[in-house]
């Protein structure tokens, strides 16, 4: 394929920007064909293997569209799609819309010792998407076909073989901006996956908001992304958003990231991308390999929008890799945080452009008992401060309104956040119960999320719900408590799981037991084997610890109290011993 240069020459074929001010994503592709940009996907060693334009992208994804349909496959089916950074997703994603059918993506983070976890997580998927056909790699397609064994699909198979099928001649289907354009999976729980279903035009109705007013584009800008396909923020900001601005995006491995994160800023400075995106702690992994005498080898002054989201923002963690990479050029106003959830697609607020990220001091104790915020001096010492980076104003046409029940709340009242606008979803896939309890009948989702306004501008101060969040990846605490009830030792009920920051705000998960058992050696033992169940079954580092009978902390209602139980634990623990409970979690897993 012919390589997408990184700065385009202006041609015939030059276009005027439009900031996807379009009824449907295919007719944003259809635009977006007509110029020279398209994407560019990079080994982790920095080689570019593999280069699409757009224009390329629309004529292969139309081809593909044909055969999908010579299938027998009708409008609305869903194709299920294992979302590798490649260019396959991407031609799979767009044949889906021309055809009629509705992608659905599948994660791609399949880990050593958790293949039993993994396809368990992909026929859940399958499942609850009724997919009709599946789509992976040479190196996933395993793991799929064992996921699709005793389910009725109609075909299971690597991209080549779907591009091998005859042609048809069969006519596309009108695509209306009021059709279903694909299906997000919220991240999270592996045994209860929730369909976000999302229209054309919820879709356009996001993008436009986020290119033309959150980030306010224009021809010039370029994209660089290492976040997965799957994810909302992977896929909408940056698979969709670069397409329907039509400018070009390069694309890292999301394992090559972690493995290399210096790749990163080294792509920054090749393609000499302006916009580009991460959570917290893409940054800090960056700041923490990065060596001083590399930092002269990297231009980042044309990074113009460094992104946060996805998990709660830490501000020292910005303000440590600003420090390190100012002498490349990093200008510490580029940083942008914003809020969002796939249940209004991707974007809900951004930050002022250019103006760096602001905090808010606040009494973390205050705010827990009395739902208030209340600033805190710089340099007070008393009571337990806690820095929340604010995440700007909702996009234009958001309602935003905390909530307390059916009260509003004032001004730096803390509750629940609840928004409405043209970008919230319709409903969760088949789950007509679970779509009642997010969305109310005049249009408002309650998002679960915790936090507070002031003069417009949002702020975050709690997770979505019992949400653990670690290193981007959303975790149910159901599906650790789960684990746990499914030892001998453990009744149902007695487990509770939440996370827990350390000195350096790191979430730490905890896992807290009630245990009936006195003998040490019998106690280690079920330490040690929910460690190594979690972290075959989840991929994930736990720290376990066993409490007495009746020593949980419950609701009104008799249930266990995740909230108190974590705010008890953060308590009784001060920062050293926190830490000490992380070096152990490293230790046990280790060894177990």
């Amino acid at each position: 394929m012919t390589q997408v240069t990184v700065n385009p020459t202006p041609t015939q074929h030059e276009l005027t920007f439009r900031p996807a001010d379009f009824a449907t994503l295919t007719e944003a592709l259809d635009y977006a064909a007509k110029g020279d940009t398209g994407s560019n996907f990079y080994t982790g060693r920095g080689a570019i293997y593999a280069s699409v334009t757009y224009r390329e992208l629309r004529l292969e994804a139309i081809e593909l569209a044909h055969k999908l349909l010579g299938l027998g496959m009708k409008k609305g089916d869903r194709v299920a799609l294992v979302a590798e950074t490649n260019p396959d997703f991407i031609r799979f994603f767009y044949a889906s819309q021309y055809a009629g059918l509705i992608p659905v993506a599948l994660p791609a983070s399949v880990k050593v010792g958790a293949h039993c976890a993994y396809v368990a997580q992909l026929k859940q998927l399958l499942e609850a998407s009724d997919a009709v056909i599946g789509v992976a790699s040479e190196g996933y397609l395993p793991f799929l076909q064992e996921a699709s064994e005793d389910l009725d699909m109609r075909m299971v198979a690597m991209p080549e073989t779907f591009h091998a099928l005859p042609h048809t001649e069969q006519t596309l289907p009108e695509v209306t901006p009021d059709d279903i354009s694909y299906i997000q999976y919220t991240s999270g729980s592996t045994r209860f996956p929730r369909g976000v279903v999302i229209k054309h035009h919820t879709a356009l109705a996001n993008l436009k908001a986020i290119i033309a007013d959150g980030l306010k584009m224009n021809g010039d800008d370029r994209m660089m992304s290492w976040l997965p396909f799957y994810h909302d923020m992977g896929l909408v900001g940056f698979v969709l958003v670069p397409l329907c601005a039509q400018v070009s995006i390069d694309y890292l491995d999301t394992r090559e990231f972690a493995m290399r994160p210096r790749q990163w800023l080294s792509l920054m400075t090749k393609t000499r991308a302006t916009i580009s995106f991460a959570p917290s702690f893409g940054y800090d992994l960056c700041a923490r390999r990065v060596r001083s005498k590399d930092v002269d080898t990297y231009d980042l002054s044309n990074w113009r929008v460094a992104g946060i989201g996805a998990e709660m923002i830490r501000p020292q963690t910005l303000e440590h890799f600003a420090e390190i990479m100012e002498p490349a050029g990093f200008d510490r106003r580029a940083f942008l945080a914003c809020y969002g959830m796939a249940e209004c697609t991707l974007a809900i607020s951004f930050s002022p452009l250019w103006t760096g990220f602001t905090t808010h001091h606040i009494d973390a104790d205050h705010l827990s008992e009395h739902h208030e915020a209340v600033l805190l001096d710089q340099n007070d010492t008393q009571g337990r401060g806690r820095h929340f980076v604010n995440c700007g104003i909702p996009l234009p046409n958001f309602e935003v309104q905390i909530r307390d029940d059916d009260k509003v709340l004032g001004d730096w009242q803390s509750g629940v956040i609840y928004l409405r606008g043209p970008s919230v979803m319709s409903g969760y896939f088949n789950l007509a119960e679970e779509t009642s309890h997010a969305l109310c009948q005049d249009g408002w989702l309650n998002t679960g999320d915790i936090g507070y306004l002031v003069d417009g501008v949002l702020t975050i101060t709690g997770r979505k719900k019992d949400l653990i969040i670690v290193h981007g990846r959303n975790i149910w605490p159901q599906d650790l408590e789960h684990i746990a009830e499914t030892q001998t030792e453990v009744r149902a009920g007695d487990a509770v799981a939440f996370s827990a920051p350390d000195s350096e705000s790191e979430e730490l998960c905890v896992l807290m037991v009630q245990c009936r058992l006195s003998d040490p050696v019998k106690r280690n033992n079920l330490i040690r084997r929910l460690t190594a169940l979690v972290r075959m079954e989840m991929s994930l580092d736990c720290y376990v610890e066993l409490v007495p009978i009746h020593s949980l902390p419950r609701t009104s209602s008799g249930k266990l109290s995740r909230a108190k139980a974590r705010l008890d634990f953060i308590n009784s623990n001060d920062l050293d011993k926190l830490d000490a409970a992380a070096e152990e979690v490293r230790l046990r897993v280790a060894s177990a």
